[in-house]
């Protein structure tokens, strides 16, 4: 039986109302626990030849998959704690402020941002890559594997953001495909059809910490948890993670669960909070102690969504304490770069100064695509960020392939990125 090799997931008007009825309440409505159900294991005659008689039998017994809840219907208000609801109404007042204030900044920071949690997102699941390394595979011109993934989570997110209709499983496949079509293209944008746990040998789920459920299932599953996203009858943030826990124990997928889940969450907070500009890199907050990340999706399998709404939020207080610092250090830089670079505002060499931010790495072609402007007049452009300063010149891998880097911007978003790393 095919099964994913390393899944992801575990590092691995009306709602004011709603709230109220609820927030006094002294004991929490229940919330349903996973049950199991049994499924045969099948191992091949060469895995057999290989693991030899003891093992054989051992890992030919039946599994425990998971068997969720649907939660399209459950009294979400009533299952959760006051002090869950207090958290979640307090983040999502703040994403909104966090928003207008970099929507006010004289440099793109939701670009900026938008990176910054894509690469937050994926290193939780164990893919490193520095600033300097994931811009340069954003240009193709970095051949490295991890990399190449953080580029595709950077895609996915601008995939998801950019969907302006509703939330529902062709534009969650949509998300997926964008972020393993070049990686596992035949796997991206696809339900999967085989078995998949977390942890354990990749031999067998037996064993397993999470065993998700059965593939037969899963369409069932995510029709229930689109039913669930379309409701609008709870906070932002209660809504965004409950979703998230729901989807990340649904596991729809071979690989890929762990950061298409948490795009879904920045999709759903875009519509619902709302969010017009800059993305809460909520990610950043969750990588400073991703045990309790891990806790909380467990605890929610036992019944308990409380601590994931609280996780949650306390991430979108953390990730936007790093997103204000991030966004001080950006501003000084461009301050900075105002009495260096001599050239009008309205010059190319000026847009090419602030398309930096959102891409640090550049190469004339790429210059010239995203100015719109000749060969010529990207390396004039160009030399004159050299000339001031704010670029310098590189040279990278065996194809020897030339770029230009503005290393304050990939500094302060490395800087960033270790500061997320520490816990809290």
């Amino acid at each position: 039986m095919p099964q994913s090799r390393r899944p992801e997931g575990t590092p691995a008007g009306g709602q004011v109302t709603q709230a109220q009825r609820h927030v006094g309440a002294l004991r929490p409505a229940s919330w349903p626990a996973l049950t199991y159900e049994e499924h045969p294991w099948h191992i091949t005659a060469e895995q057999a030849h290989r693991l030899g008689a003891v093992e054989t039998r051992r890992l030919s017994r039946p599994y425990r998959a998971a068997l969720p809840p649907q939660i399209a219907d459950l009294d979400v208000m009533g299952a959760l704690e006051r002090s869950a609801l207090e958290a979640a109404e307090d983040a999502a007042a703040l994403t909104r402020e966090f928003d207008a204030a970099m929507a006010a900044l004289p440099v793109p920071m939701p670009a900026i941002l938008l990176r910054s949690e894509s690469a937050s997102s994926s290193q939780i699941e164990n893919l490193t890559a520095n600033a300097h390394n994931i811009a340069a595979a954003t240009i193709g011109a970095d051949a490295k594997e991890n990399s190449a993934l953080v580029a595709a989570n950077v895609a996915a997110m601008h995939e998801a953001l950019a969907h302006l209709g509703p939330l529902d499983l062709p534009t969650i496949l949509s998300i997926h495909r964008a972020l393993l079509a070049t990686s596992q293209p035949d796997a991206a944008g696809v339900l999967r059809g085989e078995q998949v746990w977390v942890g354990a040998s990749d031999q067998s789920p037996h064993g397993a910490a999470f065993v998700a459920p059965h593939s037969s299932l899963v369409p069932a599953l995510m029709g229930d948890l689109q039913r669930f996203i379309e409701r609008r009858d709870m906070p932002p943030l209660v809504h965004a993670a409950i979703a998230h826990a729901q989807f990340e124990t649904i596991h729809p997928f071979s690989d890929g669960n762990g950061r298409t889940g948490r795009v879904l969450v920045h999709s759903m907070l875009r519509t619902s909070v709302p969010i017009t500009s800059s993305t809460v890199p909520v990610s950043a907050g969750l990588l400073g102690d991703t045990g309790s990340y891990v806790r909380a999706l467990t605890d929610y399998r036992d019944g308990d969504p409380g601590r994931i709404v609280t996780s949650m939020s306390l991430a979108a207080h953390d990730a936007a304490r790093y997103g204000r610092a991030l966004a001080q250090r950006i501003v000084e830089t461009r301050s900075g770069w105002v009495s260096s670079i001599d050239a009008r505002s309205d010059s190319a060499a000026w847009r090419l100064a602030d398309h930096l931010f959102s891409q640090p790495v550049v190469n004339a072609a790429h210059v010239c695509t995203a100015l719109d402007v000749s060969d010529r007049g990207a390396r004039n452009a160009i030399t004159k960020l050299v000339e001031a300063g704010v670029l310098r010149k590189a040279v990278l891998g065996r194809r020897r392939n030339v770029v230009w880097q503005a290393d304050a911007v990939l500094a302060a978003m490395d800087d960033f990125a270790r500061a997320a790393a520490r816990r809290r």
